[in-house]
């Protein structure tokens, strides 16, 4: 049973695949607390519903980044999460956070990461004209979206694809693989080797 921490800053989607896995026994784990840097997060509502503990902090209230995710960090160890997963969380993590969370944090990205990390993506892929886009399951570092790849899924670029047409069915991929990684993690089944993740065989 893995106690997970999930960071949100948006709607939530994918906290909402995450919940449901949970609740049809296909994730080994519970989420101990949800924590989002916008108090209008729809994700905040989202994890309401299904009586999960929500936190809102604000990082005007401390003096810099690091001060801000000490205060995530403090509170993530205080519930005892062993995974922290960032669902459309929009800040990126100081080098303190990851640390104290090595091999811990995973994030999903719109992309077939390397290609294409940061914002905008789908309409990257659609504007560089790539025949194949998809989305990755990763662990965090400190670079941006380059931490090593648990999953990836692909979808195909159909030619009168726009940024949301894309972005649309590839949410539906995140939705399958997000959870999926999560319950590698808490099988215990995920190594990191350099760059690589390894999976080990076991059960579904």
């Amino acid at each position: 049973m893995v106690n997970i921490g999930i960071l949100v800053s948006g709607n939530g989607t994918n906290m909402q695949s995450i919940i449901e896995a949970i609740e049809a026994g296909k994730i080994d784990g519970k989420i101990c607390i949800v924590i989002s840097d916008n108090p209008n997060a729809y994700a905040l509502k989202r994890a309401k519903k299904y009586n999960i503990e929500t936190r809102y902090i604000n990082y005007k209230e401390f003096s810099n980044r690091e001060e801000y995710d000490k205060k995530i960090v403090s509170l993530l160890k205080e519930k005892n999460c062993d995974l922290v997963v960032l669902a459309g969380y929009m800040k990126i993590l100081t080098p303190y956070f990851i640390n104290i969370y090595k091999n811990k944090i995973m994030n999903i990205h719109p992309a077939l990461l390397p290609s294409f990390p940061g914002l905008h993506v789908q309409k990257k892929a659609v504007d560089y004209g790539v025949k194949i886009s998809g989305c990755t399951v990763h662990f965090v570092d400190e670079g941006l979206d380059s931490g090593p790849i648990i999953i990836q899924r692909a979808v195909e670029v159909i030619g009168d694809d726009t940024e949301e047409t894309l972005a649309k069915r590839i949410l539906k991929e995140e939705h399958k693989i997000y959870p999926r990684a999560i319950q590698l993690f808490a099988q215990g089944r995920l190594t990191i080797k350099g760059r690589k993740v390894f999976i080990k065989e076991g059960q579904n």
